[in-house]
């Protein structure tokens, strides 16, 4: 039975629930006082059910406050990308309309420029500051808690995220789904029920390690899904592949979830340094987020042993579940759908795919949504009760998923669909190459030809021969036609915090003065 975390914090408040970036530890009922505080104070300030609270925090302990506490008292819960710009940051505070804002002192500029460009109360603005400056502009974090109960509010009515889509295609969309109408401690059963899909049960000696930036949904979820199991969470300010395994170490991490760039990050690190560390308390390593080249998880399996779990899913919905040795015997799949979910694949024309046929992914909505103040996106995603993120795969015969590309990253080359993701993974298995970009750039004749962008490991500067070898192992691993026309060479990719490429910044330069389709 999961009594979820605000009555487990009440039973037993000394259990340590929490260690933060700085290693400091936290227990139950302290995390609940303040998250108790939270509620009350902002109600004081007049917060009313439905009201969405924007947050732009590090991964801390306020993060997991501001979540026990938002989570029941009907809120709207918006966690911002710390490295957006101060526009970026005021344009999804004035979308999603929130009432208040709390952010670091660590981001105060970018803040201090979002809370002007959004017009929202500076009254309504908390800053999580080290010591409380009067000169400052804005009310600290630490009053709107002060003098506030610790004790839960009377009516716990549950709250939603409401996250912002990367805006790969655009500014940030908003996913709103409606509130349910349910007490907050009754919402726990479901997040255990998702977790048992992963073999993850409550209690016992149970650790999540969050190696990832929490205003990432995934993160976000699993951090706070681990509390409600019980489950103490450890978190890393910002992803250091070394660390985490010091963590792991540490702390007997039994949990965590992680994107394939994790996995690379890893895996480069030298023997010597991999060996120094226990990784043998490990049950449950979730990922997601991008296709994972096989030989690369193979090594993680290798070296984990048999608890690397797969899913395919987006902050929309999902989704599919593999699990490891299931993997081994389908290798390259991310599963089939999970218990309750359904999956469809497409072409353009709406008809359904034959196995082995790529097309356009679709998924079972779980509870409606919408993209906030975009209608025709909306209903561009939609087929009846199914909905896509434009991701291309196709299904096996067994009903087994294999994703292939973004719909938006597909390259078109003559007439002819190429998938960079294929293309990004046959060159990591370059010994030379850390990471890669493949897109498409403008060719007169074919349309678009295939460019590569590589990272070189440590120590190595790019020369023509290199490029060349790289062009070559291309050819003797793939079809010609999806060998890189050319390499470039970068010192380090755009990823955010989570490790998602964004390929829009490398394609950029490539379309300047083009008809772009970026």
């Amino acid at each position: 039975m999961i009594q979820g975390f605000w009555k487990a914090a009440e039973a037993d408040p000394k259990r340590i629930a929490l260690v933060d970036a700085d290693d400091k530890e936290y227990t139950a009922g302290e995390i609940l006082s303040a998250a108790n505080q939270i509620v009350h104070g902002l109600k004081s300030h007049g917060f009313a059910p439905g009201d969405c609270v924007a947050m732009l925090l590090p991964n801390g302990v306020e993060v997991v406050q501001m979540l026990a506490g938002t989570m029941q008292c009907a809120a709207f819960l918006a966690s911002l990308n710390t490295s957006l710009t101060s526009a970026e940051l005021g344009y999804i505070i004035r979308d999603s309309e929130s009432k208040f804002f709390i952010f670091h002192e660590r981001f105060a500029e970018q803040a201090i420029g979002a809370i002007k460009e959004a017009g929202i109360d500076p009254k309504h603005c908390f800053e999580v500051r080290s010591s409380d400056d009067d000169n400052s502009d804005y009310p600290s974090f630490a009053s709107l808690l002060a003098g506030q109960p610790t004790t839960r509010p009377e009516q716990t009515p549950s709250g939603q995220f409401m996250q912002y889509t990367s805006g790969t295609t655009g500014k940030p969309k908003g996913i709103k789904r409606a509130l349910l109408p349910m007490d907050a401690d009754m919402l726990v059963g479901f997040m255990g029920m998702h977790l048992a899909k992963f073999d993850i049960l409550p209690g016992g000696d149970g650790v999540h390690l969050c190696p990832a930036p929490m205003y990432h949904m995934a993160p976000l979820s699993y951090a706070w899904f681990s509390l409600h199991l019980e489950h103490k969470v450890v978190l890393l300010s910002s992803w250091d592949p070394e660390r985490a395994l010091q963590m792991i170490d540490k702390h007997r991490v039994t949990q965590m979830q992680m994107v394939p760039t994790h996995f690379h990050r890893l895996l480069a690190l030298p023997k010597a340094v991999r060996d120094k560390y226990d990784v043998s308390s490990l049950r449950n390593v979730l990922h997601a987020a991008a296709p994972c080249p096989i030989d690369t998880k193979r090594q993680m399996l290798e070296w984990f042993g048999p608890v690397v779990y797969e899913y395919y899913g987006a902050t929309e919905g999902g989704g599919s579940l593999i699990k490891p040795k299931e993997w081994l015997e389908h290798p390259g799949s991310v599963g089939r759908a999970w218990e309750g979910a359904e999956i469809h694949v497409f072409d353009d024309d709406g008809e359904p795919c034959p196995p082995g046929t790529p097309g356009t992914i679709y998924m079972l909505l779980m509870q409606d949504f919408e993209y906030r103040g975009d209608k025709k996106k909306t209903a561009d995603n939609r087929r009846g009760n199914l909905f896509t993120v434009g991701d291309i795969g196709f299904l096996d015969e067994d009903g087994y998923l294999f994703l292939c590309d973004r719909k938006i990253d597909m390259i078109i080359s003559g007439g002819v669909n190429i998938y960079p993701a294929e293309i990004e993974n046959t060159l990591m298995g370059h010994p030379d190459v850390v990471d890669v970009a493949v897109f498409g750039i403008p060719n007169k004749e074919w349309g678009e030809s295939v460019k590569a962008v590589v990272q070189l490991t440590d120590g190595l500067a790019p020369t023509p021969d290199l490029e060349k070898q790289i062009i070559e192992y291309c050819t003797a691993h793939i079809a010609k036609y999806k060998v890189p026309r050319s390499v470039d060479f970068s010192a380090a990719l755009p990823r955010d915090g989570s490790g998602k490429l964004h390929k829009r910044t490398l394609r950029a330069p490539y379309w300047q003065g083009n008809d772009t389709r970026i």
